[in-house]
């Protein structure tokens, strides 16, 4: 009965449910608690189904499970809790993936930093782009890989067993208590983890933690495909990547210039995740036993900050170098002193590095760039040191030719990936990108052999999503940098006194058009604390003016490259997450799209100003 109940009531949800909820990739941090991630929502989502209220207005109301649909979103949370009540699990324990390989990867990385086993199960086939021997070698997971009989007894193990079933059926599964997790592989849709027991529920968090970074969760639309399977409703027919692929992959060549055909990920972090790995893997096989140095800006976006940390703390070998790139220092003259350590060392130097950076939005010398990238440095012995890889997060100007023949990175190891959830395809989708220069090509098939292992290549529908976006990109760019430039002047005017990190006049000129800046309110006090207190309130303040002020166009929001409006957010408790304190920026980021009311949010920026 209880079956039967839930599944009745997940398919009224689904004829009631918001349309932001299959919509949305981002969602407002003014009615989201994080600490509160998926829990909040599911409190709530359990009140109505014990009350057998599924109505459009109490739907609605629920608040943000997630605040980016990378990480989960209400329809991934209600699949998970469908599933946990057909099997009488708390809902924490079932945890969706875009990938089927990215959840077993979780429990392995996780035995490994604990020093203990893993046997992996399988009755058919495993999926054939998991290859053990890159697992292995590459990831330095450890593991057992056995074949039994379907039906067969489940074998004792002195550690953590993971049986992966391919049956693509959603809903109950059978559960013993010698599994510890269970890994239901769902075709085109993606997989459903499921965490055994009391004794491996501190493995939740931690895999929890791969999906936000590594990966992606089970996306809505599969979700909704998967829900509807669960309610017993008729199945949909999925559709094929193939019909949208080529002409995404020739968008991307065109907007880029880039000489090699681009691969395209079910996320930004998801094509980085790609790139380490086929960095390192390429490392491990010509310089067998060398340092690799990953160089990351210790205040960058997070996401990137934390990846970088997480993989580096999985293999000796691999190692984190701070970058320093903002304010008093610059991009380039920290590359040079880094790289020159790193050489002396023989060691293989990777940098990560954003342009313009987050948040300050400042664009180091390309010439000085180039030059310093191009350097030979020789190692303490006298030998020639290994050349860098540059590894250019174009997210914020995805339209600038950097790698294409002639163009300034295009005779240096150098690849540029982009964040599909802005510009690319204008906030409706997270998939993103890499390409390479011809210097990279065989690091490029590196990068596509991971991003294949891993199963974290977008999904069909994240492709015809960006065959529609990509060709009016680079228009919405400049629309949007238009309204962001005569905004960032208006400021000016009106508080002079803020600084405001934006590109120059001269650095458009180039082709450098962003459409987000940075503004250091002006602040008051008799002590360096109460200044910083004063400026973080009055941040605070604004933010909440223009979100109430402007309802329908502005939000609480770390997006950027939107269809429309304009969003507010504070890199310290958003983008900056997982960044250590004091590298952390306690400003307002705004970014505007080429679609809003730019008269109206000069009024009340007006109205902000009279009142401080």
């Amino acid at each position: 009965m209880q079956d039967t109940n839930v599944q009745n009531y997940i398919k009224e949800v689904l004829e009631n449910m918001p349309a932001d909820w299959l919509n949305l990739t981002t969602h407002r941090l003014d009615i989201y608690n994080e600490s509160l991630a998926k829990t909040q929502f599911l409190d709530q989502f359990e009140n109505l189904y014990h009350a057998n209220n599924a109505e459009p207005a109490a739907l609605k109301k629920l608040p943000t499970a997630y605040d980016y649909i990378r990480l989960g979103h209400p329809l991934s949370c209600i699949l998970e809790w469908g599933i946990a009540n057909l099997n009488n699990l708390a809902p924490e324990h079932v945890i969706t993936f875009s990938s089927k390989t990215v959840p077993i990867l979780a429990i392995l990385r996780k035995n490994l930093l604990a020093n203990k086993k893993t046997q992996i199960l399988y009755t058919d086939e495993l999926p054939n782009f998991f290859d053990a021997d890159i697992v292995k070698n590459i990831y330095g997971y450890n593991f057992e890989l056995k074949k039994i009989e379907q039906g067969a007894a489940i074998p004792k193990f002195n550690g953590s067993t993971l049986f992966i079933s391919e049956n693509e059926k959603i809903g109950a599964v059978a559960l013993t208590p010698t599994i510890d997790f269970f890994l239901s592989l769902q075709g085109q849709l993606g997989s459903t983890l499921i965490v055994n027991g009391e004794k491996n529920k501190d493995y939740i968090s931690e895999i929890q933690h791969v999906r936000r970074r590594e990966t992606i969760a089970m996306t809505p639309a599969n979700c909704l495909i998967a829900l509807k399977w669960l309610g017993k409703q008729p199945s949909i027919a999925l559709n094929n990547e193939d019909e949208n692929k080529p002409s995404v992959l020739n968008s991307i060549k065109e907007i880029t210039g880039s000489p090699t055909a681009a691969l395209v990920g079910s996320s930004g972090l998801s094509i980085q995740y790609a790139i380490m790995m086929g960095l390192i893997h390429d490392a491990q096989e010509k310089h067998k036993g060398k340092a690799i140095k990953f160089i990351v800006p210790p205040n960058c976006y997070g996401g990137t900050n934390d990846q970088a940390r997480r993989v580096a703390a999985c293999l000796d070998n691999v190692e984190i170098v701070d970058l320093l790139v903002d304010g008093d220092n610059e991009m380039v003259q920290s590359i040079d002193a880094v790289l020159t350590k790193i050489a002396a060392e023989d060691a293989i130097p990777y940098i990560i590095a954003e342009i313009p950076t987050n948040p300050r939005v400042e664009v180091p010398d390309l010439q000085q760039l180039k030059a310093v990238l191009s350097k030979e440095r020789k190692t303490s012995t006298g030998e020639t040191a290994i050349d860098p890889v540059f590894i250019l997060d174009q997210t914020f100007c995805p339209n600038y030719h950097f790698l294409g023949e002639g163009e300034i990175l295009s005779t240096v190891r150098a690849i540029s990936y982009a964040s599909g959830s802005k510009f690319p395809s204008g906030g409706k989708c997270t998939a993103g990108y890499v390409v390479g220069n011809t210097k990279t090509i065989a690091l490029m098939e590196k990068i596509e052999l991971h991003l294949t292992l891993c199963d974290n290549e977008a999904t069909a529908l994240q492709y015809e999503i960006l065959a529609k976006q990509l060709p009016s990109m680079n228009k919405r760019i400049i629309d949007a940098y238009y309204n962001t430039r005569e905004f960032v002047n208006f400021i000016h005017e009106t508080l002079p006194e803020a600084k405001i990190n934006f590109v120059s006049e001269s650095l458009a000129a180039q082709g450098f058009t962003p459409s987000v800046f940075s503004l250091d309110l002006p602040t008051k006090g008799n002590t360096a604390e109460e200044k910083e207190s004063y400026k973080r309130a009055l941040n605070l303040k604004l933010i909440n003016l223009m979100i109430t002020e402007i309802p329908n166009e502005s939000k609480f929001c770390v997006s950027y490259g939107q269809l429309k409006g304009s969003y507010w957010t504070i890199p310290a408790t958003s983008t900056q997450g997982t960044t250590k304190e004091g590298d952390k920026d306690y400003i307002v980021r705004v970014s505007l799209s080429g679609n809003m009311d730019l008269a109206h949010h000069k009024r009340v920026f007006l109205k902000f100003v009279e009142n401080i």
